[in-house]
């Protein structure tokens, strides 16, 4: 099982967990992390430049990544992360055993349904992954650490970086 095997979104998706039983939780353990009480300057998005699937580890990893870099760099009160998608497709597969001796064992089509293996997320191109606020200060530091967790989704990525607090700034000036 690879994840290059899921990456291309085709046919219609699975989503009923009652037609499909033994299908797993998502492996994200918490969709929200940090501080979500703080009056941030800037919100950061990671989002997609393609449409494709992301599977629900490849989520996680991203997350975990991230929000590693955030505490360590910006510490652990001074951001709010959050993960926008939510992996519902249920990813199916047929187990065929392979190897010398298995020409007996195999069972063909038969019953090619396949179990489930995974759960993913289908995105389209501008569709937001990750979102991440700081402070004014804190924004390139938050642009390492949406790097680091592009570089663990199957699809291309870019950064947005949205000002929240328009009144302010243009009070400055």
């Amino acid at each position: 099982m690879h994840g290059r095997n899921y990456r291309i979104p085709s046919g219609m998706p699975t989503v009923r967990k009652e037609y499909l039983p033994g299908a797993p939780n998502p492996r994200i353990a918490k969709f929200s992390v940090g501080n979500a009480q703080g009056n941030y300057d800037y919100k950061l998005q990671l989002v997609a430049k393609a449409r494709c699937q992301i599977r629900h580890n490849a989520l996680e990893a991203a997350r975990v990544a991230a929000n590693k870099k955030l505490a360590k760099i910006v510490g652990e009160n001074r951001y709010f992360l959050q993960v926008k998608v939510y992996p519902h497709i249920i990813l199916r597969e047929n187990k065929m055993i392979a190897g010398a001796g298995a020409d007996r064992l195999q069972e063909g089509m038969r019953k090619a349904y396949g179990k489930p293996i995974g759960l993913a997320a289908r995105v389209d191109d501008g569709t937001v992954l990750l979102e991440v606020s700081v402070y004014a200060n804190n924004v390139n530091d938050a642009k390492e650490a949406l790097k680091g967790a592009a570089s663990k989704l199957p699809v291309k990525t870019s950064i947005e970086i949205l000002p929240l607090k328009e009144v302010e700034q243009q009070a400055k000036t």
